[in-house]
């Protein structure tokens, strides 16, 4: 099970000082985020894609590639790809140099995106998104797992006998989960590819997750990858945690009621009760996050929103320590235990590499270290011996 944060970057002014975080501030803020995250022991953290105001998530790779070099053991991934107005073969390239870098720390979201205007700066139309999503993902795939690949389509020019470089490390494609909040024709596509398929599970409630996620695996079944319980699944969820949940609720108030994307509609309290939304003590997120898997099943990924509706940067760096330190050592814990035998873990580099019958992942890396080790001690010697 990988337990993680992701975040969109939106621009939000603080509700409750009148404060709004400059682009500088808010680009630095995800850096600082994710390196606490890595220090604390989450597994993933997940970019979001948007090239429209108000949000600074435009370049996901660049940003996870200084992240990458700035941390030690955390994937790196996106909250989403866009995969209808983003090139395929920009796609294949920059994330598997990604991977390189970072020695196979990487895994993607893909999903379409829902903002129309959008889509003509990139020459492409909304009304085309499900077909967009479709055929690039057909490339990218291609490209990924053929060495020369020869295509035509309705959406880019042809390709022939085009090579996409780098190849992917170690001969294997980063892992692939398809998001959508409410797209069946995303949850197919996952199925049909055999990738993970990731729920937003933010402002819907339960009933209509568990749909989307019962197609998805009676689908992945359907196709041949396995059983429906041994579907790749993840989901999300915010969360705003205080010692006792009367400080949550109070503290955390102000952020809903003037939230974009919250505010002007149902009441925190509907809100939290009728959607995964969880505003209370860290026993009570530990409480609702296990209640999930009632009826997603058994699944491999959990995301945690915590710097959205105008969080400055330290209440979402206090979210992420409590997160390290009390939640997830318990979650860890209870889901293992209820985990069938039968249910895979969540795909890594390593287990990719393994499945595909490869030699052992990054090789190159241990001659790189040993070089760049003995290139040190001879300089440390050299040192020592001018004083």
């Amino acid at each position: 099970m990988q337990f993680g944060i992701f975040t969109v970057g939106d621009l939000t002014t603080d509700p409750t000082t009148g404060h709004t975080p400059t682009e500088n501030e808010r680009v630095k803020a995800t850096v600082a985020m994710a390196k606490l995250a890595d220090e604390v022991g989450l597994d993933v953290i997940a970019l979001g894609q948007h090239h429209n105001p108000p949000f600074v998530a435009s370049a996901p790779t660049t940003t996870l590639a200084y992240i990458g070099a700035q941390t030690k053991r955390i994937i790196l991934s996106t909250a989403t790809t866009l995969i209808t107005t983003t090139d395929p073969v920009r796609i294949a390239e920059e994330y598997a140099m990604l991977q390189h870098l970072t020695d196979g720390r990487v895994d993607l979201m893909l999903g379409r995106g829902n903002t129309g205007p959008v889509y003509p700066w990139f020459g492409k139309d909304i009304r085309d998104g499900i077909e967009l999503s479709i055929e690039n993902y057909d490339l990218l795939h291609r490209l990924w797992t053929e060495e020369v690949v020869n295509w035509e389509g309705r959406f880019r020019t042809p390709l022939t006998g085009f090579t996409s470089t780098p190849r992917p490390l170690d001969g294997v494609a980063p892992f692939v989960w398809h998001g959508s909040i409410r797209s069946p024709q995303i949850a197919e596509q996952a199925a049909y590819y055999g990738d993970g398929f990731f729920s937003n599970h933010i402002f819907w409630p339960p009933s209509h997750t568990k749909q989307m996620i019962q197609l998805y695996r009676q689908r992945f079944a359907h196709y041949g990858h396995g059983t429906a319980e041994q579907a790749i699944v993840g989901i999300g969820g915010q969360v705003f945690m205080r010692r006792n949940s009367q400080d949550a609720v109070r503290d955390f108030r102000p952020y809903f009621d003037h939230a974009p994307v919250y505010g002007g509609g149902p009441s925190l309290e509907t809100f939290m009760k009728e959607t995964p939304l969880t505003v209370g003590s860290p026993q009570q997120v530990i409480e609702r996050t296990l209640s999930f898997r009632d009826y997603v099943g058994d699944y491999q990924r959990q995301l945690f929103l915590v710097d959205h509706a105008g969080l400055p940067v330290k209440e979402a760096m206090a979210q992420i320590e409590l997160l390290g330190t009390e939640v997830l050592p318990v979650l860890r814990r209870e889901f293992e235990a209820l985990r069938p035998a039968n249910v895979p873990d969540a795909p890594t580099h390593a287990s990719l590499v393994a499945a595909a019958g490869a030699s052992e992942p990054t090789e190159g890396r241990a001659a790189v270290d040993e070089w760049t080790g003995t290139r040190a001690e001879e300089a440390n010697a050299s040192a020592a011996g001018r004083l």
